[in-house]
């Protein structure tokens, strides 16, 4: 089993992230106090802190997308995947990158989606159909 990741970083508003993680993308709440919330988020914890989001900018260049860097995410399996998909879809979700597969029939297909949280921070969510693909050369 993988260890889980511990993540923590700014939000501006804690109300807004907790109806945006709960909501769209499924995390639970655990702990927290007036300038910060824990989410079990996919089994990994991240730690929303009340402040100024971190710096992006489309500099990232995958295939034929620009790609905002930095961002995070999660790796999913290709039903769980496809699930959340569908979810931020009928939220119509202004997606960065709209769910799509990239690398066809190459090692590493994956699916992939870009959005961003109501702060602002980018987020992307990829499925594998098998956990050894998330490795390949």
């Amino acid at each position: 089993m993988p260890v889980p990741f511990h993540f923590a970083y700014h939000v501006t508003d804690l109300d807004e992230a907790r109806a945006f993680y709960t909501g769209a993308l499924g995390a639970v709440e655990g702990r927290s106090t007036e300038t910060w919330v824990d989410f079990d988020f996919f089994g990994h914890q991240l730690s929303l802190h009340l402040g100024a989001p971190f710096a992006n900018a489309p500099t990232g260049k995958v295939g034929d997308h620009m790609v905002p860097m930095p961002h995070f995410g999660v790796v999913l399996p290709l039903d769980e995947w496809t699930a959340l998909a569908g979810r931020l879809e009928d939220r119509q979700t202004d997606f960065i990158l709209a769910p799509s597969v990239r690398f066809k029939g190459e090692p590493g297909e994956q699916w992939t989606m870009f959005f961003r949280d109501p702060s602002g921070n980018p987020i992307e969510i990829k499925g594998f159909a098998a956990e050894s693909g998330v490795f390949a050369a």
